[in-house]
């Protein structure tokens, strides 16, 4: 019982951020690798997944409730990540994943340099698209973002954010919005295909699942009535968060890879500081 207390604790926690701007995973796994050791890590994916996609799918319904979003362009491309989950997961069978683990890194980078930089990103709601090349885009983004949620996974409710501002112009809520329906796709094929499998502990994952609906729904509540002000400050809290795990998962502390990236990365913030 003092187990699921403490990740009834993080599973609060990590469906109230991941419920403005993703990333609940980064809180989420970590604590039952740490209270649930032994557990074998299908069994920990399959855990984590049906408590996070309860908070998201309950995100999502207050999001839709209020934000307005362009279902013509966002359900094909929920229904794209769907599919490519699926085969993003299989595909990890027969690929190392860690070979993404630099690229994603420096992706990330990226993106937190320029949001940071970019004072008015996300500030604005001012779609720039056609709606057929919404909906073509839409299955594009969805099926490639499926893909790399279902074989790898890290960031992924962020780059929908950045892609759903950067590409689309909407703002961070209406993003935020539209990620969660695209994001509740792809975690629902994972979880089926760990339920077909077993590896699920439902004695863990429901109590879970019920404190992240409850921080989901803080979360979405507290983004609606603070603004995109807020979502862009968590977003690049949590974008750091993320770079800071893969850097360390892709080169630890000591190693020189590591040391010169972000020595790199610094001189280049301070040259455009």
């Amino acid at each position: 019982m003092e187990e699921i207390v403490y990740l009834c604790f993080f599973a609060f926690l990590a469906g109230f951020i991941d419920s403005v701007v993703g990333g609940g995973g980064l809180i989420q796994l970590p604590a039952l690798m740490i209270f649930l050791p032994g557990v074998p890590l299908p069994t920990l994916f399959g855990t984590g997944k049906f408590a996070g996609i309860a908070g998201t799918t309950s995100a999502m319904v207050r999001y839709v409730r209020t934000v307005k979003i362009n279902y013509m362009a966002i359900l094909p491309a929920a229904a794209a990540a769907f599919v490519f989950s699926f085969l993003g997961a299989r595909a990890l069978s027969h690929l190392d994943a860690n070979l993404l683990k630099p690229l994603i890194l420096l992706l990330l980078i990226l993106v937190a340099i320029y949001t940071f930089i970019k004072k008015d990103f996300g500030s604005l709601h001012a779609p720039k698209l056609t709606d057929a090349k919404e909906k073509v885009y839409g299955i594009l983004i969805g099926a490639a973002i499926g893909f790399y949620d279902g074989f790898f996974g890290p960031g992924t409710g962020s780059f929908l954010i950045f892609i759903f501002i950067g590409l689309f112009g909407f703002n961070f809520l209406a993003a935020s919005a539209a990620g969660k329906v695209v994001n509740v796709a792809t975690n629902l094929s994972a979880l089926l295909y760990f339920i077909w499998k077993g590896h699920v502990l439902y004695e863990v994952a429901v109590p879970m699942a019920i404190c992240s609906i409850i921080g989901s729904q803080l979360g979405t509540r507290t983004a609606l009535k603070r603004g995109t002000g807020f979502v862009r400050a968590l977003f690049l809290v949590v974008v750091s968060g993320i770079i800071l795990k893969l850097a360390y998962d892709t080169y630890g502390v000591d190693g020189e890879d590591f040391a010169r990236l972000s020595t790199a990365v610094l001189e280049w913030v301070g040259k455009k500081g």
